[in-house]
């Protein structure tokens, strides 16, 4: 596979990560200076956030969580060669599920489906270190 098809799956992680980031910084930020939060009540991450900020903010955070096993497997598979046409419609199906969870999470947040989403990528990212492994032990 070329480095493109292994890395754009990865590129689009991260820039799902980046705009939540954003999101969340103008959020807070304009939350700051309406005086909606007071500093002192959010120094030690104390959750005194508005229900909307702490919703963008909990996404952006679930996409620093799973997501880095994923980035250091593509590193991995890339350098080892086991970066393969599998491995890259295994990403998509991780990074969909990682963008549809995401999406869950800033709109209506319904864990009845929120959490399928999540368990989804979790299961795939699970199947694709699972085959890197084995291919790693077994010299394939």
């Amino acid at each position: 596979m070329s480095i493109q098809a292994v890395l754009l799956p990865l590129f689009v992680e991260v820039i799902a990560t980046f705009v939540l980031l954003f999101w969340m910084a103008h959020l807070r930020t304009r939350a700051f200076r309406i005086g909606e939060v007071k500093a002192q009540d959010i120094a030690l991450r104390e959750p005194n956030w508005p229900p909307r900020i702490a919703q963008i903010s909990n996404a952006y955070h679930n996409q620093l969580e799973l997501p880095v096993l994923f980035y250091v497997l593509t590193i991995l598979a890339w350098i080892t060669r086991h970066a393969d046409l599998l491995f890259v419609v295994l990403a998509w199906i991780f990074v969909a599920s990682r963008l549809v969870h995401a999406y869950i999470h800033v709109t209506d947040n319904d864990v009845n489906r929120r959490g399928p989403a999540f368990g989804l990528g979790a299961f795939v990212l699970t199947i694709m270190w699972l085959i890197f492994m084995i291919r790693i032990l077994l010299g394939i």
